[in-house]
């Protein structure tokens, strides 16, 4: 997220979760900016010596919001290539709570988890209840056949950092293959 929210909360949980990664000395790999929560999480991992990578567009460093005393600043053209850096990159995606820009990120890597073109965790970090109103839209569509089960369980939600971690470590991906052929199948017996 490149804003704070109103509620003192979500900057401690934020500062929490990046204690519990430099715990388990984890690198952290995020957007680039110096404002918001994600500026919050950058700090707890540099005080704790982590290594911090930021990938941000030209545009973005224009208006000034690059953080340029993270160990490494990407600067790249356009957003999709942005994000393209940030999901080769990494091994896992946590969303904190943000908006627009989080949920258009968020939803890309639960896409790319759901068909399986990575094998990568996909976490919503729910603090305050923030994520409740997608994990019902999710729920739904599960359940109106818009979204398989098991996809909807394969998304990692919590708000204690450690149980967050302990579960992307613990994931298991969904088999595509499965839910393709009961996909062609159901199709058959509809024709």
């Amino acid at each position: 997220g490149s804003s704070m929210g109103f509620d003192p909360i979500y900057r401690e949980k934020a500062a929490e979760l990046g204690k519990v990664m430099a715990e388990r000395q984890c690198e952290l790999l995020y957007g680039g900016g110096s404002v918001g929560l994600m500026k919050i999480i950058a700090d707890v991992m540099l005080d704790n010596k982590c290594k911090v990578t930021g990938t941000i567009t030209n545009h973005l460093m224009d208006m000034e919001v690059g953080y340029n005393d993270i160990d490494e600043l990407i600067v790249v053209d356009s957003m999709a290539e942005r994000k393209k850096i940030l999901e080769d990159m990494a091994d896992g995606f946590i969303a904190m709570p943000g908006g627009i820009g989080t949920m258009d990120e968020f939803f890309e890597v639960y896409v790319l988890s759901q068909l399986r073109v990575f094998d990568k965790p996909v976490a919503l970090y729910n603090i305050n209840g923030y994520y409740d109103d997608i994990l019902r839209f999710i729920d739904r569509a599960a359940k109106e056949g818009f979204v398989r089960k098991e996809h909807a369980l394969n998304l990692i939600v919590s708000d204690d950092p450690k149980e967050l971690l302990e579960k992307m470590e613990l994931f298991q991906p969904t088999d595509v293959k499965k839910w393709v052929v009961e996909i062609k199948e159901q199709l058959k017996t509809e024709n």
